[in-house]
């Protein structure tokens, strides 16, 4: 199976989960920065300008959780900025990337960077078709919208690019970032279909309502997602509210509203969120005796919800917390601000009435109560006119659309998938020729490969790899490597050596001259080195102790089978000499030297077997000598 591509691998890090991680997961960001400096007024008009460019697109689309929306930023230079939670509904990011798409192209001297939880998800998209160097690590301030395309950076031009060394780029170099066609394909083809497709992803329903909620949802449509958001995000305080029904079902002089049937319109994923769920009816909620009726259980669900979005958003709007609150307290915890005190301490206490004093005099919680008031104070306003069921009497309530999408996914899913494999295979295949091509260039530039591979030639490189690029102090590699340096006095070395050897050797002369009364070199060797009188030279005294090492050395190792490990050089003609006497055979045998190069081949190959192949030393070391030896074809046969 082929390796994934960097931005398909798990284990990568993202290093934009950092910046985003104030939001939640099921969020994405963008920005869009002009070429040239603006004011804030050319800034403002600029915003004005995108807003109304998009509108057409987003005026009747049902969001999940909430609409594209635009800001103006100042830091690190003016420029615009939003984000938009899609939660369970991907529709919404699409078409968030297909409006950003549009706006690359009206508006051709911007340069747009969007991301999301998992980092750039474009790329991700697109994972098979990238540049092999291009992963999550290096991938920051380098994918941009311009123009209707999608710009990568490339590594070769920034290896390290800050996003303002980007966008200048981007401006002076457009052309040299355009990403392949193959990426760009991936992309289109991904918001292929908008804006039709997010009309297709819109869901009416026909539901049996109080009077107030329907008033509501005539006025303002879009409040259908803050009502299925807090009917499927419920827990057991806001289910307290949802008992009661008092602002819904009981709101006006304690009253019952009377039940209206209504279409209301929303997206997939929402219809889908309702119908998974079972709900129990709050006991005030009048209910029809007949059960099984969707269109009640549905309207039910969905007045629940907003009974319970209404006075959460109202409650946290007078406390002003909310999520601004919990992430100013999670701050605090984090800067060791609570000692590690024991929450409901006396000292734990005063320090959390210190902090939410300093809070609501901060401009973050002004901006947090006037987002949670929002919705509150759009319901109030509604409601505050006179309205009755009469209203809703003649009005046509279309049956619900047809949901046998809800059952039927399989098919798209399959669909998605084969298109996936198809990339998957296409990936690989690319991959394999690259490969065969690597492979049949390295065959052409080396004679050691296949029926023409030459040991002859191995021994060549090895020889010229330990004179060249080898030393005392060890193989010296690609600069990309970082090898420890060896830290060895050679001299001092090679002092200890031969004075450890003298003696040894000394000891094996005595003892030779006890037993066979006679002397040996050795003898003659020490006593002229002490008196010096027969020494023409030092280079006479170093071969002298190199005879007298090597003697040495054959006596120890004479009584071993150390000598059978090793290819003698009689030994590639012993058949040419087999007339020889024993004797003879046996004094070849003593004296006849190892063949270094025959020994060299054959532990290498010996090795190279070993690793079965697999990476392995012998494979890694003639690797730094650019030779690939041939695989063993016949293994196993």
């Amino acid at each position: 199976m082929a390796t994934p591509p960097p931005f398909l691998n798990s284990n990568n890090p993202n290093p934009l989960t950092q910046a985003s991680s104030r939001l939640p997961e099921d969020t994405v960001i963008y920005s869009i920065y002009p070429d040239n400096p603006l004011s804030q007024d050319a800034l403002q008009s600029l915003h004005l300008q995108i807003l109304n460019a998009v509108s057409p697109f987003t005026t009747s689309y049902i969001w999940q959780h909430e609409p594209f929306t635009l800001s103006i930023a100042l830091h690190p230079f003016p420029h615009l900025k939003g984000h938009l939670r899609f939660g369970d509904n991907l529709n919404d990011e699409w078409f968030t990337v297909f409006l950003l798409f549009r706006v690359s192209v009206a508006f051709p001297s911007v340069s747009i960077q969007v991301h999301d939880s998992d980092g750039e998800f474009l790329l991700i998209e697109a994972a098979y078709h990238l540049p092999r160097w291009l992963n999550p690590e290096n991938s920051q301030n380098r994918a941009f919208i311009r123009r209707g395309k999608l710009h990568i950076i490339p590594q070769s031009a920034l290896p390290n690019p800050t996003l303002t060394e980007s966008l200048n780029f981007l401006i002076e170099n457009e052309q040299a970032a355009v990403a392949p066609d193959s990426v760009q394909y991936v992309i289109q083809n991904r918001i292929a279909g908008y804006p039709e497709k997010a009309k297709l992803n819109t869901h009416s329903v026909r539901v049996r309502v109080p009077v107030s909620v329907a008033r509501v949802f005539k006025h303002a449509p879009s409040l259908i997602s803050l009502a299925v958001e807090g009917f499927y995000d419920r827990d057991m305080d806001s289910m307290k509210h949802a008992a009661k029904m008092e602002r819904f079902l009981k709101g006006r002089k304690g009253g019952e509203e009377e039940m209206v049937t209504v279409t209301v319109k929303m997206s997939r994923a929402m219809y889908a969120q309702l119908m998974q769920q079972r709900f129990q009816a709050p006991k005030c909620y009048p209910m029809p005796a007949k059960k099984g009726d969707l269109e009640a259980e549905l309207g039910m669900k969905i007045a629940c919800g907003l009974e319970m979005m209404y006075l959460e958003k109202k409650k946290e709007g007078e406390e002003g917390k909310g999520s601004g609150w919990k992430k100013y307290k999670e701050s605090l915890e984090k800067s060791g601000y609570f000692k590690g005190l024991v929450p409901g301490s006396n000292e734990y206490t005063r320090l959390m009435e210190n902090a939410e004093e300093y809070y609501k005099n901060s401009s973050l919680f002004s901006k947090t109560r006037e987002m949670l008031n929002a919705p509150v104070r759009q319901i109030d306003e509604i409601l505050s006119l006179p309205y009755s069921a009469d209203e809703f009497k003649n009005e046509d309530a279309p049956p619900s659309d047809d949901d046998s999408w809800l059952y039927s996914g399989e098919d798209e899913l399959n669909s998605a998938l084969q298109d996936r494999q198809k990339e998957i295979e296409l990936y690989e295949l690319k991959r394999e020729k690259k490969k065969s091509k690597e492979q049949k260039d390295t065959g052409a530039s080396s004679s050691l490969k296949g029926e023409d591979f030459d040991l002859s030639e191995l021994v060549k490189t090895m020889q010229g790899f330990m004179h060249k690029m080898s030393s005392y102090e060890g193989a010296e590699v690609h600069n990309d490597r970082d090898p420890k340096e060896v830290e060895l006095d050679v001299e001092r070395f090679m002092k200890d050596v031969e004075s450890v050897m003298k003696y040894q050797g000394d000891e094996n002369v005595t003892r030779d001259m006890d037993d066979d009364g006679g002397s040996s070199d050795m003898d003659f060797a020490a006593d002229e080195s002490e008196d010096g009188s027969d020494m023409s030279d030092h280079e006479d005294g170093e071969d002298s102790f190199m005879h007298s090492y090597s003697d040495v050395m054959n006596n120890e190792l004479k009584s071993t089978t150390l000598k059978k490990s090793f290819v003698h050089a009689n030994e590639q003609t012993s058949v040419k000499n087999e007339g020889t006497s024993n004797a003879t055979e046996d004094m070849d045998e003593e004296f006849s030297p190892v063949d270094v190069d025959v020994n060299l081949v054959k532990n290498l190959l010996d090795s190279f077997a070993c690793q079965q192949g697999l990476p392995g030393p012998t494979s890694n070391l003639l690797g730094l000598m650019g030779v690939n030896l041939p695989k063993d074809d016949n293994k196993g046969k």
